[in-house]
């Protein structure tokens, strides 16, 4: 017979009930991380490593693994236990079930782009003989393995459209395996070219075969984490084994220089960018009408300014640069005759920033960021302006496509509120017409405002911010905001759709991208203002945006997060170490967290014109101030944070991210969880299957809208609302 229980023992049952609520739970058990001992001596100052271990590859140390796993063991079981996330992975999942396709690529009589159907875990690659006839399928990876991770990387196709060369990548490694299509049968050739990442495959004008760069093979258990040094520059000829490539040019004095490779669109010329410490250094030319013919070097007296090929006429070429012009500007430069005094200016340069130039049509299409803003201007060859093509509003640009004989050039245009549409103007009638335009559902981008606002930095500089929210939002300091940022390497930072976006949005929160200084929104000066002592400079204007969105009632500091990935990481590890009162939510993503040891791992070398490098005593004290792995302070309470990366992340090795989570939870004294979550047989960025992502984004959405304090649905109109 069951006992009636005491009035004792049901105040103790109400109260342990009481104690687990919905939504509470008990403090998170972090996984033990074994400290270490190790000491580096930089330029006299001794700097602590104590988890110098978690630098071993995933793939090579059982101990790295094992903390691997039991981290994400934790992170799953807090991340399922959120009662929304289920709700935003299926509203992720709706508004990513649409059809899409990228700007489309001439070669010979064909056009290539990619598409999805909106169902596909992968895109595709299609192929049509002209525009006016339905499209084939000519590449399809989801069928190249059960999980997704086997991709199609980059795709060169030859000038006369005869084959298409295409990188095979794996678990979103950088490394590409190569392998050539003929067209015309879909046959798939036996040549295989392998350890290549970062480049390109230019074809000889007879299209008999390529010449790219590779790397030498990295020894066993380094392929993802050692140095990519010693690259060199082969031919391959079309049905011969890569063993049989000819070797084009090395520099074996200088390890650390990378070559990129391109033919002029004339099939006259080889040029050869040389990269030196990530920047074009050194041009070199070499005529392919003479087969012993040697290359000639120009353009190697103006270090560390940019000079990028736009187009020849015979041996005058035409070059982007921002030598004398920190905004940009197109100079004619005869090869025959490069002195400086022989140059010729085309384009000057104008109060706007030119951030590319394509010669189609015998127009020069000139790209420039008026503020951050788009915009496209036509000019003869002689310079003249011709016309200012119509932007559809504030967003963004990509996929200029076009060739000097054609007549049609091509656009994409995105948004916050609009995915990618395609577009194309006709260089003879001068008009713009959509080409492809995709439809979501139970979705109305009209829903949604995007705005462009400038604030002042802490030195007084003037700084863009991009805002996008639902309309007639209050400014009441209650909604819930996150803000990205990147602000490095030259980079521009401008609005582009994501369903991850739109969620948020439908569910009041306010989206904010600031345009940092150590981007390229203004040029190089503008570069320059956040690079290596400078770099204090990024984070200022990172922090000053969040002080203008609190200040105009947009947020409060409880209420918002801050998001950024690779070089972004670095800028939301650094922000929130610097101001953690700021923030209530931090989302690090493959961040560059080890300042003092990042140039000693795959390309990390070639970060060093931006960053700078702890061998130099001056940069070292730089870097060390900010550093976000080694300013982390015991007994400070930090946001909440859930830091992301990728075990076969091998542009900023995970052990960045490693390192940071396992010192912020030794440090973190405060009650908001500090996880780390790590994508497995992924890399730089992110899962690549569809499905994977969406858990990848449902996870951090949900993540951040419970630590910010935000919970209820979404007000979504219904489908028969949405604009057809």
């Amino acid at each position: 017979m069951r006992r009636r229980p005491s009035l004792r023992t049901a105040a103790f049952c109400l109260a342990l009930a009481l104690a687990h609520l919905p939504g509470e739970a008990d403090p998170i058990k972090y996984p033990e991380t074994r400290r270490v001992d190790h000491v580096d001596t930089y330029h006299g100052v001794q700097v602590p490593d104590p988890y110098r271990w978690l630098e071993a590859d995933v793939r090579e140390s059982a101990e790295v693994r094992a903390w691997v796993e039991a981290q994400n063991r934790v992170t799953s079981q807090y991340l399922e236990a959120i009662p929304e996330r289920e709700a935003i992975r299926e509203r992720l999942t709706e508004l990513s079930s649409f059809a899409r396709r990228s700007v489309p690529m001439k070669a010979g009589n064909h056009y290539f782009f990619f598409a999805n159907n909106g169902q596909q875990e992968l895109e595709v690659l299609h192929v049509q003989r002209s525009l006016l006839e339905e499209p084939e399928v000519l590449l399809d990876p989801n069928g190249w393995s059960k999980d997704g991770t086997v991709n199609l990387g980059g795709f060169f196709p030859s000038r006369d459209g005869r084959y298409v060369a295409y990188g095979v990548t794996e678990a979103g490694s950088d490394w590409e395996v190569y392998r050539v299509m003929e067209l015309a049968t879909r046959r798939v050739l036996p040549d295989e070219i392998r350890w290549v990442k970062f480049c390109c495959a230019a074809w000889t004008w007879d299209g008999e075969g390529f010449f790219y760069p590779r790397f030498p093979e990295p020894e066993k258990g380094t392929e993802y984490q050692g140095s990519a040094r010693n690259q060199k520059l082969y031919y391959h000829r079309i049905g011969t084994p890569q063993s049989e490539d000819r070797l084009v040019l090395e520099r074996p004095d200088q390890p650390d220089w990378r070559f990129n490779p391109r033919t002029t669109e004339d099939g006259r010329y080889l040029l050869v960018n040389i990269f030196k410490k990530g920047k074009v250094s050194e041009i070199l030319v070499r005529d392919l009408a003479q087969p012993d013919g040697s290359f000639r070097s120009f353009l190697v007296d103006f270090p560390n300014q940019y000079f990028g090929f736009v187009g020849n006429d015979g041996p005058v070429f035409y070059f982007q640069t921002d030598f004398e012009a920190p905004r940009g500007r197109v100079l004619a430069i005869d090869i025959e005759n490069p002195a400086q005094e022989s140059w010729k200016e085309i384009l000057p340069q104008s109060a706007n920033t030119l951030r590319g130039v394509d010669l189609v049509g015998n127009l020069f299409a000139a790209r420039y960021l008026e503020d951050a803003v788009a915009r496209v201007r036509l000019f003869t060859l002689g310079g003249k302006h011709v016309r200012d093509l119509e932007i559809p509003g504030i967003g963004t640009l990509g996929g200029v496509q076009g060739h000097r004989l054609d007549n049609n050039l091509f656009f994409g245009y995105t948004s916050f509120n609009r995915p990618v549409s395609i577009w194309r103007h006709d260089l003879i009638s001068g008009t713009t017409t959509l080409v492809f335009e995709p439809r979501l559902p139970s979705f109305d981008p009209d829903d949604f405002e995007v705005r462009q606002i400038f604030y002042t930095s802490k030195d007084g500089t003037r700084v863009p911010l991009f805002l996008a929210h639902r309309k007639g939002l209050r400014l009441d300091g209650n909604n819930p905001t996150i803000l990205q940022g990147y602000g490095g390497f030259n980079l521009i930072t401008a609005p582009s759709f994501s369903s991850s976006w739109v969620t948020w949005m439908e569910r009041g929160g306010v989206v904010a991208l600031a345009c940092l200084r150590g981007g390229g929104e203004y040029g190089e000066e503008w570069h320059k203002a956040g690079t290596k002592l400078k770099k204090q400079n990024v984070f200022d204007d990172f922090i000053a945006a969040a002080e203008w969105l609190i200040a105009n009632r947009y947020t409060r500091p409880e209420r918002l997060a801050i998001k950024g990935g690779s070089n972004g990481g670095l800028l939301v590890g650094a922000a929130m170490i610097q101001r953690p009162d700021l923030f209530g939510v931090a989302l690090p993503a493959v961040g560059v967290m080890d300042m003092l040891r990042f140039h000693r791992f795959t390309v990390g070398a070639s970060w060093v014109n931006d960053y700078g490098s702890s061998d130099d005593p001056e940069q070292f004290k730089a870097l060390y101030a900010y550093s976000p792995y080694h300013n982390l302070k015991d007994g400070a309470r930090y946001p909440a944070t859930l830091v992301t990366t990728a075990d076969t992340d091998d542009r900023v090795v995970p052990a960045h991210s490693f390192k940071f989570a396992a010192r912020l939870q030794e440090a973190h004294a405060g009650e908001t969880p500090v996880l780390i979550k790590i994508t497995t047989r992924a890399g730089h960025g992110g899962a690549e299957a569809r499905t994977r992502a969406i858990e990848e984004s449902a996870d951090e959405l949900a993540f951040t809208l419970k630590n910010l304090g935000v919970s209820g649905r979404a007000e979504t109109r219904p489908a028969s609302a949405a604009r057809p």
